[in-house]
């Protein structure tokens, strides 16, 4: 999904296009590249995009296409701010954000009684930035661990798809909040973010949390 201050669509479809075909075309020549849970090495000749990935997902200790949602929804809202003051990606609850009013990201998290009750506010000069939430209970990307959303908010969204699935497959429960936030919040790209487990919450870092309904 795609918000821009113009009718974009057929720019939008075809940097989508690019960037979708560069990863095929990289994958087919390297499998390993996807189905890999491990970092990846530096490729000095890989596609933009691919080095992004494996850059983003290296410092979590995570396979590169942990990053895959964040770094399109990225890449393509960038490419598009050559055209339109204001831009919105979504992908899959991955998100490119540039707007100059405030806008308010809402959480969903399953089952959870905070779904969709609980929105992250973000302000102009906190943009562009990186929304992107994990889950183990909805969706079909791979977690390894038990939480309902692990949202996080990064100057990339890259960094923070990445940051949001390594901070997911380490909650395994409600005791595991405090310890495992604690460790992520020495990456200094991140800004803060929300873990919902069940029906507990923690958050931290630099953002406003705003009640929806």
């Amino acid at each position: 999904m795609i918000s821009a201050s113009y009718d974009l669509v057929k720019k939008a479809r075809d940097i989508v296009y690019n960037y979708r075909r560069q990863l095929e075309d990289y994958i087919k020549d390297n499998p390993d590249f996807f189905s890999t849970l491990l970092p990846y090495p530096k490729d000095f000749f890989a596609p933009i995009i691919v080095k992004q990935m494996i850059s983003s997902t290296k410092k979590f200790g995570i396979g590169p296409m942990a990053a895959v949602a964040g770094a399109v929804a990225e890449f393509v809202g960038k490419e598009l701010l050559k055209y339109s003051e204001e831009v919105i990606v979504e992908n899959g609850g991955d998100i490119f954000l540039r707007t100059k009013n405030p806008v308010t990201v809402s959480i969903f998290a399953g089952k959870s009684k905070f779904s969709k009750k609980l929105g992250i506010v973000m302000h102009a000069e906190q943009m562009p930035a990186g929304i992107c939430t994990s889950s183990s209970t909805i969706g079909h990307s791979l977690s390894l661990g038990n939480a309902d959303a692990v949202c996080i908010v990064a100057e990339s969204s890259s960094i923070a798809d990445a940051a949001a699935t390594a901070l997911g497959n380490r909650i395994t429960g409600i005791s595991s909040l405090n310890k495992e936030i604690e460790l992520i919040k020495d990456y200094k790209e991140i800004r803060g973010g929300v873990v919902i487990v069940g029906n507990a919450m923690a958050t931290w870092g630099d953002i406003e949390l705003k009640k929806l309904f």
